[in-house]
């Protein structure tokens, strides 16, 4: 839990975004719980083409991508995966708005999925391109690095009893995932994880401020607007040619907007 003033145990608004997120999660987590009470066999083989493997990836299965941040068959893993996405989502949707934290959450697991699968292909460190991965952790260590750069100052509560500032907490975890591709164990995993954190970096570094969508909607109305100013110009010129027709003079301004002839009342031109 982040906190900046006197310890409590007060918990973070559960809304927008972070609320979706954790819903679409828990949702998938007990339909394969249920699917997997009915049938172990279907369930499996949902799974495998769910969860991130570089060689199915390559094959077309491109949906896992996406899919693989949302699949987690472990109770305390998705307990645990759940609650930090809770608590550090509703942090950063807070300031930056819904739609930037789809954007880093989303283009966090993908880029990372990305350039792990490719680097599963090299075969370093030690991974295999048949190796899987699943679960939302890819898509919290981009929004780790977002608070690492935003909000490093700002203090949690690990397990709700060790107060410890934002930065050193996250810098653990990914010293953590570091040394498990260094030893060996789990090496896809903590090449998912780290490549996910590296391209929320490269996201937070790259994006607007408010994210790409905010920047493309912005860039749309723009353009829409240069486009009816641009019909305007237009028009008053026609009438322009028009009035000079009928020995009357008319005025508009670049922008095409009628400059009214009263705002210089010695000016008789455009009177007849």
């Amino acid at each position: 839990m982040a906190r900046t003033g006197p310890t409590t145990l007060a918990l973070p608004s559960f809304g927008g975004a972070t609320r979706r997120l954790v819903l679409i999660n828990l949702a998938s987590f007990f339909a394969l719980a249920v699917l997997g009470s009915i049938s172990g066999n279907f369930t499996g083989f949902l799974v495998e083409h769910l969860a991130l493997t570089p060689s199915s990836l390559v094959h077309g299965q491109i949906w896992q991508l996406v899919t693989f941040s949302f699949v987690d068959l472990g109770l305390l893993s998705t307990l645990f995966s759940l609650l930090t996405l809770w608590f550090i989502g509703e942090m950063l949707e807070s300031s930056y708005g819904a739609r930037w934290l789809y954007q880093l959450y989303l283009i966090s697991a993908a880029g990372g999925a990305l350039i792990a699968a490719a680097l599963s292909f090299t075969h370093f460190p030690r991974i295999s391109p048949d190796a899987s991965f699943a679960g939302p952790f890819a898509g919290i260590y981009g929004l780790f690095v977002a608070v690492l750069l935003y909000f490093g100052d700002v203090e949690f509560l690990f397990l709700f009893a060790i107060r410890i500032k934002a930065r050193y907490l996250i810098l653990i975890y990914i010293l953590y995932q570091l040394a498990k591709l260094v030893t060996g164990a789990q090496v896809f995993d903590a090449a998912v994880l780290l490549a996910s954190a590296l391209s929320g970096y490269i996201f937070l570094k790259q994006a607007p401020r408010r994210g790409f969508a905010y920047s493309f909607t912005e860039r749309y109305y723009a353009l829409r607007n240069e486009y009816y100013r641009s019909k305007r110009r237009r028009a008053a010129r026609k009438f322009e040619v028009y009035m000079k027709k009928q020995n009357r003079e008319v005025h508009f301004d670049k922008d095409g907007k009628y400059i009214d002839p009263d705002k210089n009342p010695n000016d008789k031109r455009w009177m007849n």
